[in-house]
C-alpha cells in the first residue's frame, strides 16, 4: 500500500481511486483499522463495503467515496447492477486494483468472475489499471501474473523477495525448518482434552475442515473450562466480529476455525496451530502452519491430532507430499462458459441494453475469459435468446423474461456471485442473528424431537419457531442439548498426486520426513500398514482387494476426479459402484479380471455423453446454456485423462483376504 499510497499524492488521485479486494469478509475487517491509519495519516480516507456493512454506510459511500475502498469481486458485482449506485460516477477516477491473496481466487471461478469484473469497471474508468496481486502461497507466480494481466498491455513484473532480502531475525526463522507433530486421538472429545490440557497459557488456533465439527469440538473444549472461540462462515455478524477482537487481544486462549481464518489476518501473537485430521490440500496446510513462527526466536509449529484411522491415513499422504516438496499448482478452471452467461446477463442489468456485436468489449480485447470461450459467445448469446433468457430490440440485447423469472428476485441478487448458496434458514435470538444452518439440520432436529436442538456458535439452542416464509429459526440457550448443525457441501477433492503420496506413505518404512509422530501415532500408523499389508512398494499398478464378504474394492490411488470416471466406466460390472479419491467400491466377487475387461471394452472420454444432473447443478448458470455447451463445459473441467489413462493402461492385481479389508 506504501507505493500505491506514494503514486495517489504524487499524482494527486480523487475520488475513489483504489479497489483493495480480498476473497473474506474477516480478512477485509482485519485490514480496514489499519489501512485507514495509513491513509488517516496522509489526509485520506479508506472504506469498507461487504454483506454486513450496513445499507447508511454504503449510501455514504455511494455519496462521498472514499479514496481507497476494500472488499469483494460480488460486492463489486452488486454495486454495478445496482439502481442505487451511479456505478459510472463512483469508478470513474479508479487507477489500481489490488487482488490480496490472490491463490485463493485463481484456482475456481470466482477468478474468472474477479477478472469480468476488474474488466468491467477498467471499462468505466476508461484507463488501463495497475493491478496487484499478492500470495505467500504459489507454487507457479509467473502463470498467475499472466492471468491476472489478461485484458491489458501493461508491462507485467513479478516481484518476489528472496531469503536474502529479509531482516536478520526473519531470515534464521525462515532458514529453521518448522516443528511439525503428528498425533493420533480417536475422537473429537478426546482431541478436546488433549488440547484443553496441552500448552495452556499460550494462543493456539484449532482449524478444523467442518463447520459441523468446528461447532462439536468449540462446544467440547468449553465443557472442559477452555477459553473458547469459533469462526466459520455460517455464524453472524457480531459472533464473528466479537471472534476477531478476542483472539486478536487475548494473550491466551483457543480458537476453532475452518480456512476463516487460513488467510492473512492478523491474529496477535499466535503461538500454535493445531490441525484437526488432515487438511484438504498441501497450499491450505503451508497457509495455516505459516500463521506461527511469526516472532523472532520462533519457528513454524503444527500439531495435527487425528480422529479416526482413515484420518491418520490422509495427513500421513499429505504429509508425505509436503515433505517431498509438493504443492498443488493454482490453475484457473479451464472454458468458464457459465461465467461469460452470468456476465452478459450482469452487464445488461448493468446498462440495460448492449449491441449483440460489442457487448463482449466490455470483458476485454482479447476477451478475458479466454479464446476457448470467446469463440463460443455467438453460440451462447444465440441459445440465450432462443431460450427467453435475452430479448432483442432490433440489434440490441436485453435482459428477457426467462431471466426475470429465474434471477429476478431481491434485485437480481443471484447474478451477483458464480457460486450457489446452499438453502440456509437464519438462527436468531432476541434481537440477535447467531447465524444460519442448511435447512436439512432444522428439520432433522424436528422429526427426533418436537423442539428440536441446534449447535450454533459453540452453543445449544432450543428451537422455539420457525417461520418458513421467512427463512428464521428463533431459538433460546439450553443447558448441553447434544444438539447437531448440519451443512451440506461438496466436500474436499484428492488430487492424483496426493493419492499417490497416500499409496507411498501406506508402504514406508518410516514417517514422512520432517514429520514426528506421537506415541499413539506410532502405533496406529505400524496398524494402517499392516492393513495395507497387500500394497507392494515397488509394484507399479493397482489392486483389486476382495475381503471373505466378498465385497471387492479397486485401489487406484487415481484421485477424485479420475475414479469418478472409472467408475462410470465400470458400470456394465455392477451397479453399486462408489468411489472416493483413493479406491472405487465394485460390490461383491469382481476380481481383477473383469475390471481390466470392462475397461478394454469403453474408451476414455465416450462415459459423459449423458452430462448428470448434479453437475450441472454444481456449476450455476450453467442450466440456462445449451446442451453442447454443458457437455464440452463438463469435458473440460471434470477430467483428469493422464490420471484416468496410466490408471486404466497400467497392471491391475487381485486379492483376496481372510479379514475384512481397509475401506476408503
Amino acid at each position: 500500500m506504501f507505493p500505491v499510497f506514494s503514486r495517489m499524492l504524487e499524482e494527486d488521485w480523487r475520488g475513489l481511486s483504489v479497489l483493495y479486494l480480498t476473497p473474506l469478509r474477516a480478512l477485509l475487517n482485519n485490514l480496514h483499522p489499519r489501512l485507514s491509519g495509513y491513509a488517516d495519516l496522509l489526509g485520506r480516507r479508506t472504506g469498507l463495503w461487504h454483506g454486513d456493512v450496513s445499507e447508511s454506510r454504503r449510501k455514504g459511500i455511494r455519496s462521498d467515496p472514499p479514496d481507497v475502498l476494500l472488499t469483494t469481486p460480488e460486492s463489486v458485482e452488486a454495486m454495478l447492477i445496482s439502481s442505487k449506485t451511479d456505478h459510472r460516477w463512483l469508478f470513474k477516477n479508479l487507477q489500481v486494483v489490488i487482488v490480496d491473496e490472490i491463490h485463493a481466487f485463481a484456482g475456481d471461478d470466482r477468478g474468472w468472475h474477479l477478472l469480468s469484473v476488474t474488466q468491467r469497471v477498467q471499462e468505466l474508468a476508461g484507463r488501463e489499471l495497475q493491478r496487484v496481486g499478492l500470495s505467500a502461497t504459489v507454487g507457479d507466480p509467473d502463470a498467475l501474473l499472466t492471468w491476472l494481466t489478461a485484458g491489458t498491455v501493461g508491462r507485467a513484473t513479478l516481484l518476489a523477495p528472496d531469503v536474502a532480502s529479509l531482516p536478520a531475525d526473519r531470515t534464521q526463522a525462515a532458514a529453521e525448518a518448522p516443528d511439525v507433530t503428528l498425533d493420533h486421538v480417536g475422537s473429537i472429545a478426546n482431541a478436546a482434552e488433549v488440547i484443553s490440557r496441552l500448552h495452556r497459557g499460550e494462543k493456539r488456533l484449532v482449524f478444523v475442515d467442518s463447520r459441523s465439527r468446528a461447532e462439536e469440538l468449540t462446544r467440547e473444549l468449553r465443557l472442559r473450562g477452555s477459553t473458547t472461540w469459533i469462526s466459520h462462515g455460517s455464524l453472524g455478524r457480531q459472533e464473528r466480529a466479537d471472534t476477531e477482537e478476542a483472539f486478536a487481544t487475548s494473550p491466551t486462549g483457543v480458537i476453532v476455525a475452518t480456512s476463516t481464518m487460513e488467510l492473512g489476518i492478523d491474529v496477535g501473537d499466535l503461538d500454535r496451530v493445531i490441525q484437526i485430521d488432515a487438511p484438504w490440500s498441501v497450499a491450505g496446510f503451508l497457509q495455516r502452519l505459516g500463521r506461527t513462527g511469526r516472532r523472532a526466536g520462533t519457528v513454524s509449529n503444527a500439531l495435527f491430532l487425528t480422529t479416526s484411522t482413515q484420518a491418520l491415513r490422509d495427513a500421513l499422504g499429505l504429509l508425505t507430499a509436503w515433505s517431498e516438496g509438493w504443492i498443488e499448482p493454482v490453475s484457473p478452471p479451464p472454458f468458464p462458459i457459465h461465467v461469460a452467461a452470468q456476465q452478459v446477463l450482469a452487464l445488461l442489468r448493468q446498462e440495460g441494453r448492449l449491441g449483440t456485436r460489442t457487448w463482449s468489449r466490455w470483458l476485454g480485447n482479447p476477451v478475458v475469459l479466454g479464446t476457448d470461450v470467446e469463440a463460443r459467445l455467438g453460440r451462447l448469446v444465440d441459445h440465450l435468446v432462443q431460450t427467453d433468457v435475452l430479448s432483442m430490440d432490433g440489434e440490441l440485447l436485453q435482459i428477457g423474461p426467462e431471466a426475470e423469472r429465474l434471477y429476478g428476485g431481491r434485485n437480481y441478487l443471484e447474478l451477483t456471485a458464480v457460486f450457489a448458496d446452499p438453502p440456509t434458514l437464519a438462527v436468531v435470538h432476541g434481537r440477535t442473528t447467531v447465524g444460519s444452518v442448511h435447512v436439512r439440520s432444522v428439520l432433522s432436529q424436528l422429526q427426533v424431537h418436537d423442539d428440536g436442538v441446534l449447535l450454533l456458535a459453540g452453543r445449544d439452542w432450543g428451537i422455539r419457531d420457525v417461520d418458513w416464509k421467512r427463512r428464521v429459526v428463533t431459538v433460546e440457550p439450553v443447558r448441553h442439548g447434544a444438539g447437531r448443525a448440519t451443512w451440506i457441501g461438496a466436500g474436499p477433492e484428492v488430487a492424483f498426486a496426493t493419492a499417490q503420496a497416500v499409496r507411498r506413505a501406506m508402504t514406508a518404512s518410516t514417517a514422512p520426513e520432517g514429520v514426528r509422530l506421537g506415541k499413539r501415532a506410532v502405533t496406529a500408523r505400524q496398524g494402517l500398514l499392516e492393513e495395507f499389508r497387500w500394497l507392494d512398494e515397488d509394484a507399479a499398478g493397482t489392486d483389486v482387494v476382495t475381503g471373505p464378504s466378498g465385497e471387492s474394492w479397486w485401489w487406484t490411488f487415481a484421485g477424485t476426479v479420475a475414479n469418478r470416471e472409472l467408475t462410470e466406466r465400470l458400470a456394465s460390472v455392477t451397479t453399486t459402484a462408489s468411489h472416493s479419491g483413493l479406491a472405487i467400491r465394485l460390490g461383491n466377487a469382481v476380481d481383477a479380471t473383469v475390471v481390466r475387461d470392462a475397461l478394454a471394452a469403453t474408451s476414455s472420454g465416450d462415459w459423459f455423453a449423458s452430462i448428470p444432473d448434479e453437475f450441472v447443478d454444481a456449476w450455476k448458470f450453467a442450466d440456462v446454456l445449451p446442451d453442447d455447451l454443458v457437455a464440452a463445459l463438463f469435458a473440460a473441467r471434470d477430467r483428469d485423462p493422464d490420471a484416468v489413462e496410466q490408471t486404466a493402461d497400467g497392471a491391475i492385481r487381485g486379492h483376496s483376504l481372510a479379514t475384512p479389508p481397509v475401506r476408503p
